[in-house]
């Protein structure tokens, strides 16, 4: 195909913006929806990085689709930017699953495309994950390595990284951030996902999806395999009795 010079210098530009911030401003998202040429090359750049380029509001995010991509998150960079020096993968699965839980507490435990609430306190985020563990500590000790096997995945360590924190100030006016507590943690996941542009603040303890959250979410997330296998099993447990 054949592309002028000015339909390859906007594609690059374009592409330079979101491969070094991550997004493109308004009249990005103008020059890339109004030219199908321009469109195209810079989802092409894109695929080349393992990436997808997605409109969401008035801008263009670049989102990775595979962990090789080098715009993914590294487990490093979590370990030493939003975790504790002593942390360990564990951690990081375990971050991996309170995003899930607060995700499914937009979205319904994952029964509807569109999200059924505005914003959700950190006590309720805490509560539900702490309920979705509690389920699967429940089940049957053969079972749960079963489940392991079938998604490569170690619940068991999660759970007992999540048994380890301790609560006992979760209940106290003011957190230090050198706590090691089921709440702190949930606030170094809340960091990493405020730095990522997936939720803001909104104040009194209170957090909300951004735009660009919602369309990875009805595009992209529940349609990962992996995602999707692990989605099923967490919310098809039912919930242990308060």
């Amino acid at each position: 195909m054949y592309y002028d010079q000015s339909q390859v210098t906007t594609a690059f530009k374009i592409y330079a913006a979101l491969s070094t911030q991550g997004t493109a401003d308004r009249e990005a998202l103008r020059l890339y929806l109004a030219d199908d040429s321009v469109r195209g090359l810079v989802e092409q750049f894109a695929k080349e990085v393992d990436c997808t380029v997605i409109p969401a509001g008035d801008q263009l995010i670049l989102v990775p689709l595979a962990l090789a991509s080098p715009y993914h998150v590294s487990n490093e960079t979590l370990k030493n930017r939003y975790l504790t020096s002593r942390a360990l993968n564990a951690d990081i699965y375990l971050m991996y699953v309170a995003i899930i839980v607060l995700l499914g507490e937009f979205y319904d435990s994952y029964q509807t495309a569109n999200p059924t609430r505005d914003f959700l306190p950190m006590n309720e985020w805490l509560s539900s994950l702490n309920q979705r563990l509690l389920a699967i500590k429940e089940l049957d000790g053969e079972e749960l390595e079963k489940v392991e096997r079938d998604q490569e995945y170690n619940w068991k360590l999660i759970i007992e990284k999540w048994d380890a924190l301790d609560d006992l100030k979760e209940t106290a006016k003011s957190q230090d951030g050198r706590t090691i507590s089921r709440l702190a943690f949930l606030n170094q996941t809340k960091r990493f996902l405020l730095d990522q542009d997936l939720i803001r603040d909104i104040g009194e303890d209170q957090v909300q999806l951004t735009e660009k959250t919602h369309i990875i979410v009805q595009r992209y997330y529940m349609e990962v395999e992996h995602n999707r296998n692990i989605l099923e099993f967490m919310y098809q447990l039912e919930l242990p009795k308060e």
